[in-house]
């Protein structure tokens, strides 16, 4: 691709994402996102570039009134100057020190790639040595639902222990009849468990297994309102899914019991850092999804959600759908009532419409509730 091919497609990326593509250019262009890794990475890339320009000019203007503001107090004599290094003096030395790099860069992708590395580590917080977030909800999140139901839950109808204190949450999903669930290890920040279905019931669960490194767990509901269900409408996937493959997920990212569906495609076959146990994900994923399932079109079990990329919107991470069996041996050691847990093979969902799918499958996804 030369460098008029490059100016060319970075105006389509730009009209593309100030929406002044026409319906069926979008259309085409979306498309193309899927099936070309490049180009969604430069509509990635472009976007974080216009987001860091817009935060300089506000951090200018600021700057600016700043200076107007202090201006004033000093002619007035309230002020006494300090040592003062400018927003736009640095800008400059930024430049100073790059414009040789930036010179070699000979396409405008190259160059768009490297403005919005240094601005970003210019500019961005400290990310405290993670450059991911974990989805599950925070304690914070928890105690806002708590204060919405009336300061303690024991103040209302609930399974819950008195006393007990809800820490993180987060979404599950099952994976076999006799109520087993597969969530994130990192919802399960407290030392017991509750799941709640998508019509409110509140059911009792075990924790059976986790697996820190892996980031999974494994429940067990354990409650006498439990209704086991004949089947599961979905089957889990083994091999590996194809880049562009479009995916969606359900999960409870809001303080209410409301289950929120989200679509997106799959981005690179590999996780953060090259992870080769997660797929990187184009959909949006807020705290509240970790543990979330992924599905493909057929309604195949593809990835659990776990994580998502702090800097890049709409870049989340899912754990491949295969470690759920490397789980499940890994607890049958320990556990002799695995040995009857087999994968779902019939997936009564496969040629349903989207809609059809996502009102089979909604019932067998679970809010979790992880509490001491």
């Amino acid at each position: 691709m030369n460098t008029m091919d490059d100016i060319q497609l970075l105006e389509t990326i730009e009209r593309y994402l100030l929406g002044e593509l026409s319906p069926t250019e979008a259309a085409q262009f979306e498309s193309m996102r899927k099936t070309t890794p490049d180009i969604d990475q430069m509509v990635v890339e472009h976007s974080m570039f216009i987001n860091e320009m817009a935060n300089y000019a506000n951090r200018k203007n600021f700057s600016k009134l700043s200076e107007i503001t202090f201006n004033t107090l000093f002619d007035a004599g309230a002020w006494t100057p300090v040592n003062e290094q400018s927003t736009t003096y640095k800008v400059i030395q930024l430049w100073h020190r790059y414009k040789k790099v930036t010179a070699i860069a000979a396409t405008v992708g190259g160059f768009i790639a490297l403005i919005t590395t240094i601005m970003t580590l210019y500019f961005s917080p400290s990310l405290n040595g993670s450059q991911v977030l974990q989805l599950s909800k925070a304690i914070e999140i928890i105690k806002t639902n708590q204060l919405a139901q009336g300061n303690l839950l024991n103040e209302v109808k609930t399974k819950l222990p008195e006393n007990a204190v809800l820490i993180s949450g987060g979404t599950g999903f099952l994976i076999d009849t006799k109520g087993y669930i597969i969530t994130n290890a990192h919802v399960l920040k407290g030392n017991k468990a509750m799941v709640i279905s998508s019509d409110g019931k509140e059911l009792n669960a075990d924790i059976i297994y986790t697996d820190q490194a892996a980031d999974l767990a494994l429940l067990k509901i354990n409650d006498a309102d439990f209704v086991s269900p004949k089947t599961i409408p979905y089957s889990i996937r083994k091999k590996t899914s194809e880049l562009g493959e479009e995916v969606y997920t359900l999960g409870y990212p809001r303080n209410d019991n409301d289950i929120v569906y989200g679509k997106g495609y799959l981005s690179a076959k590999t996780g953060f850092d090259g992870d080769s146990n997660a797929y990187q994900l184009q959909i949006s994923a807020n705290p509240g999804y970790s543990g979330a399932p992924v599905f493909n079109e057929n309604a195949e079990l593809i990835g659990i959600i776990n994580t998502r990329q702090k800097q890049l919107e709409g870049v989340a991470f899912a754990i491949k759908s295969a470690k759920i069996f490397d789980l499940i041996a890994a607890s049958d050691k320990t556990n002799g009532d695995f040995k009857n847990l087999k994968n779902q093979r019939s997936n009564s969902s496969s040629k349903s419409d989207r809609k059809k799918q996502i009102s089979n499958l909604e019932g067998y996804i679970y809010n979790i509730r992880s509490f001491n």
